[in-house]
């Protein structure tokens, strides 16, 4: 029973791997045109859906080091996507917050995006995409403490790229 679960899962974490790099590369050339780079994208998101946030905040729910969301912070700051502004809860953490152009660049961006999506996957219902969704967050719930748990055994950092 587990090792068929398992197995199973392992099937699951096969296709993900090439999926996870195909799509950058799919992303990468979309946004070729505005400028904009996959990591930028990123964060312009994680601002559009959960508003204004640190830069640690914001390396946080991107799983990525402070240093490399920095780095394409000053990149979308240079660029006019997004601002610094005052922190009324830190007095030197400044908020990272999308302007007027970077609000419009994430939509268009996404607008793109789910266009394309939608004509993807045509053979799977509606319901069978609502399971993938389903395991694919229960796995990256689950390996993702896998991950805090090593980290915290071991003394050392996890790994993150940026």
């Amino acid at each position: 029973m587990f090792r068929d679960r398992g197995s199973r899962l392992y099937e699951v974490l096969q296709q993900v791997r090439p999926l996870v790099l195909n799509s950058a590369r799919v992303v990468e050339a979309s946004l070729r045109p505005s400028g904009l780079t996959v990591g930028m994208r990123a964060v312009l998101e994680v601002l559009a859906r959960h508003g204004p946030a640190t830069v640690p905040a914001i390396g946080e729910r991107l799983d990525l080091a402070r240093q490399g969301v920095q780095r394409h912070v000053n990149d979308l700051i240079e660029r006019g996507h997004v601002e610094s502004r005052t922190n009324p809860g830190h007095r030197r953490s400044v908020l990272i917050a999308l302007t007027d152009a970077g609000s419009d660049m994430i939509s268009r961006v996404s607008e793109d995006e789910l266009q394309h999506l939608s004509g993807m996957a045509r053979d799977c219902t509606a319901q069978e995409i609502a399971a993938a969704v389903k395991v694919l967050r229960a796995l990256n719930r689950d390996v993702r403490q896998r991950a805090l748990q090593l980290h915290d055994h071991r003394g050392n950092a996890h790994a993150r790229r940026a």
